[in-house]
């Protein structure tokens, strides 16, 4: 912590006087309970207002795009999951669909219905943690017991399909890693009706709270204009009006065949970001039942295509981007025809998205900080990486 000195004129008059007062300089983190993990944040304080904020990150770096490079193609889906621990097979699938255009492969139809699916029961699970821990940030403890309790209904069918609890490891390249366990589809949409049934107890539980509408209604307004300076994506960007997501407007997987409905808001501030991901919910699992009726009616077929012992991709350079819970995430391959990538460059949404932050902050009251910080919805390591 540190300060400097300025000069400040008060009073009225010709009884003004010239006072001394001092900014400070606070240190908010790496290690500091009200964030999200091993983030920094450097405050400047006029009193109980900050003046200037800027976020430092690097504390979690572990070096993801490296490690890519002295890996084969199916080693680094083992390490592209965990960036974003809460968004692990959005994050498997960007790798496989990258690696599937250079080798210009298809998956089979049955692969593409699963993919979709399992995408939307993870978006489910990456927003529904942080519709709990986003009260508990402004003092509603509540919540997160509600959140948790239908994460574990989804959680319990994307363990057994996957045999992975958080980093499923089930997406292949050219498919998934095996068929779908026999009855699961049952148990699957008895799930989604389950969490879909019971959503509403905890919007009512959160969207009637005075006290939270309160802390978040109006506090950390982002304007369309800060939003498309910084690249900010996902429910954040929608909450400010943004009307832009890659599922509808440049489908991939079976969106194309799908009625993907986009969330957005035009306030800007905590609240309406809060909006969005609550209902965004609803729309995953619209999309779910809708991927569950295909996977139904689909005939019989393999889930994945037969590869060589040792894979490797022609030589040449791709970019795929995906729609992942958090935003845009993209994918940049470069291979030279070897077994692993010359180059693999990841364009992580939380990166962008909490740049924004020496914008939104200045201004605040620091108790604000609290809230607007929690309504950014990041994951430290999505930032690292």
């Amino acid at each position: 912590m540190s300060t400097h000195e300025t000069v400040r004129t008060v009073g009225i008059g010709a009884g003004a006087k010239e006072l001394a007062t001092e900014d400070m300089i606070l240190n908010i983190g790496p290690q500091h309970p009200s964030t999200h993990g091993v983030l920094r944040l450097r405050l400047t304080l006029d009193g109980e207002r900050i003046s200037k904020a800027e976020p430092i990150v690097g504390y979690m770096h572990r070096g993801a795009e490296k490690l890519f490079e002295v890996r084969d193609y199916r080693q680094i889906i083992v390490l592209a999951n965990r960036h974003d621990w809460l968004s692990a097979f959005a994050n498997e699938l960007g790798v496989v669909l990258a690696v599937e255009r250079m080798l210009g492969m298809e998956a089979p139809p049955r692969a593409v219905w699963v993919r979709t699916l399992l995408a939307e029961l993870n978006r489910v699970l990456n927003h529904l943690m942080f519709l709990g821990s986003y009260p508990l940030e402004v003092g509603a403890l509540t919540p997160i017991f509600y959140s948790f309790r239908e994460r574990e209904q989804l959680q319990r069918v994307m363990e057994e399909v996957s045999g992975g609890r958080i980093h499923y490891m089930f997406n292949r390249v050219g498919g998934l890693k095996e068929e779908l366990p026999a009855g699961w589809t049952g148990r699957a949409r008895a799930a989604v009706a389950q969490v879909r049934a019971r959503m509403s107890e905890i919007a009512d539980l959160i969207m009637d709270n005075e006290i939270f509408r309160a802390r978040t209604r109006g506090v950390g307004v982002l304007t369309r204009e800060q939003i498309l300076q910084y690249g900010v994506s996902g429910p954040i960007a929608r909450a400010s009006g943004v009307d832009f997501d890659l599922r509808r407007d440049e489908p991939y997987l079976a969106y194309g065949e799908l009625d993907v409905k986009v969330v957005t808001r035009t306030e800007g501030d905590c609240l309406a970001r809060f909006e969005c991901l609550l209902d965004q919910v609803y729309a995953s699992l619209d999309l779910a039942d809708a991927c569950l009726d295909r996977l139904a009616e689909l005939p019989p077929g393999p889930i994945n295509q037969r590869l060589p012992k040792v894979l490797k991709v022609p030589e040449g350079h791709t970019y795929v981007w995906t729609e992942n819970p958090l935003g845009i995430n993209g994918y940049y391959l470069v291979s030279r025809g070897e077994k692993t990538p010359w180059r693999m460059k990841l364009r992580s949404a939380s990166y962008n998205n909490i740049q924004v932050l020496s914008e939104m902050l200045p201004g605040t009251l620091v108790s604000d900080m609290i809230a607007i910080l929690g309504s950014m919805f990041f994951v430290v390591g999505d930032i690292d990486k």
